[in-house]
């Protein structure tokens, strides 16, 4: 299985982008786990810009997540919801002809230094992804709280957290199976 992820921060010493960067080694066996492009690469979305053509960006992300079995999306929380920058992307790809998310089994998770660890931010992505009709496990969730307690030196060094997300992996596994077995 090949899973793509869509990191919603663009912050180099991101807590999330850590998170990202730690998946494919608690991925179950049979899955590769690749991060696509940052959500910076993407122009604000314009309507004129793309009626002119798509930017090269934008249709490379939809291409990358269209040929993936999965999307994993992770996100922080900033003022109790998604990143601009993650929506900006999402607004993007809904608007390419292939539809890359529609039916894309897609999983969330956050990271955040706050106690809720990006619960919010969760919640309001999931009602963004029905418009574009992505297929969203919606349990076990994991939002890592006091993330900078978990993470070091851009790393995630928390062995309790690393087993919570691999367990969730696991189930986003057979999630995706099913999810295939029924197309």
């Amino acid at each position: 299985m090949n899973w793509v992820v869509l990191v919603g921060s663009v912050r180099k010493g991101s807590l999330n982008a850590a998170l990202a960067r730690a998946l494919p080694d608690v991925a179950p066996d049979g899955v590769k786990i690749d991060l696509l492009p940052s959500v910076a690469d993407m122009p604000i979305y314009d309507g004129d810009i793309e009626t002119a053509g798509f930017p090269g960006q934008v249709s490379a992300v939809g291409d990358r997540i269209k040929a993936a079995d999965a999307l994993v999306i992770v996100t922080p929380e900033y003022n109790y919801s998604v990143p601009g920058g993650l929506k900006n992307a999402l607004d993007w790809l809904s608007r390419l002809k292939t539809q890359p998310l529609k039916a894309k089994p897609t999983l969330i998770m956050s990271a955040s230094p706050s106690t809720m660890g990006g619960a919010r931010a969760q919640y309001h992505l999931r009602q963004v992804l029905v418009a574009v009709d992505a297929h969203v496990m919606n349990v076990p969730e994991v939002m890592v709280a006091q993330a900078h307690t978990k993470i070091t030196d851009g790393v995630l060094t928390d062995q309790g957290t690393r087993d919570f997300v691999g367990k969730q992996l696991a189930a986003f596994q057979s999630f995706v199976k099913q999810a295939q077995a029924i197309a």
